[in-house]
């Protein structure tokens, strides 16, 4: 039952296909199309807009200033006799401080450390513009 109507649905297919005209596109679609195309490309052009306007950066940059003002001469110290109670030679006088106290670091290893950290910093800069210019090509 299923193969009849399959075979039913092909040959009308078929049918359908062969009856209809071929269509063909007019002489100038080609040059239709293109102008087109470039009237819409020509018509959208982004502009540049921060997310923050330069009001918002000086209202910023206003309230942070002044915080810092604030907590430098806004405020009043606190009284020292509160520090004083604390018993802080417990940090310094312990077992963990007197194991590592003779320990000390090779010169080699630290000149090894910093080179590290220097050629680190060098190379992202180099590594950013690398693929910048890869991704630009």
């Amino acid at each position: 039952m299923k193969e009849n109507a399959d075979k039913y649905i092909d040959n009308l297919a078929k049918k359908v296909i062969k009856e209809t005209p071929l269509e063909s596109p007019s002489f100038n679609f080609t040059a239709s199309v293109m102008s087109q195309v470039t009237e819409l490309s020509n018509n959208t052009v982004t502009v540049y807009k921060p997310l923050i306007s330069k009001t918002g950066w000086i209202v910023i940059s206003i309230v942070f200033f002044a915080l810092i003002i604030y907590m430098l001469l806004g405020m009043q110290e606190e009284p020292v006799s509160w520090f004083g109670s604390l018993d802080l030679s417990v940090l310094s006088d312990n077992k963990i401080t007197n194991l590592f106290s003779g320990f000390s670091i090779p010169k080699t290893l630290t000149y090894a450390v910093v080179l590290f950290g220097l050629m680190f910093c060098i190379q992202i800069p180099l590594l950013k513009s690398h693929f910048n210019q890869r991704l630009q090509n």
